[in-house]
């Protein structure tokens, strides 16, 4: 059986369409991201720290708060994470709880955060995984916006970029 001529050059044609568009993608994950008409009540919000201490944020008040969730494995999230990093220096007014979804393992999760560049950020874990039941979630990232009345506000499934110009208007209007 003979390839025609034509046949070639068209396939050809169609391997360069595909991946000049996805090298020319709009990385705008700004349709990952959530804002509740009306903000959501939280009861109880609590998880461990990096030495499995317990954290309680149930009644904290006065600052916006991202809690993200990620994992060693997830490429996504580690993307990500210099991003959420970045905005901290950025807006310290903003609390990051970079809370850990794994077995708590101290070693793994700080070699992670080194690979990442990650310096700054404070490591969290939610061992019994309480959380990713409260705010069914389904998939990592995941981060969970709550406004300065400790109310969940908005939520971003999946990465995307904390410094990026759609979040930071969003960002912009809850300080």
């Amino acid at each position: 059986m003979k390839i025609s001529k034509s046949f070639k050059i068209y396939i050809h044609i169609i391997l360069v369409l595909l991946i000049s568009k996805s090298v020319l993608a709009d990385n705008d994950f700004s349709k990952n991201i959530v804002i509740y008409e009306k903000p959501k009540a939280i009861k109880e919000l609590k998880f461990k720290d990096l030495n499995l201490q317990e954290v309680d944020l149930t009644n904290k008040k006065g600052n916006i708060m991202i809690l993200n969730f990620w994992a060693t494995w997830c490429a996504p999230c580690r993307r990500e994470m210099p991003s959420l990093e970045k905005l901290t220096h950025q807006y310290p007014e903003v609390k990051v709880y970079a809370i850990n979804m794994e077995k708590p393992n101290k070693l793994k999760a700080q070699d992670f955060f080194k690979f990442v560049g990650v310096l700054s950020l404070d490591i969290y874990f939610d061992p019994e995984l309480k959380l990713v039941k409260q705010f069914k979630m389904r998939g990592l990232p995941t981060s969970i916006l709550i406004d300065k009345n400790g109310n969940e506000f908005g939520r971003i499934v999946g990465e995307i970029d904390f410094t990026g110009e759609n979040f930071i208007k969003i960002l912009k209007k809850r300080i």
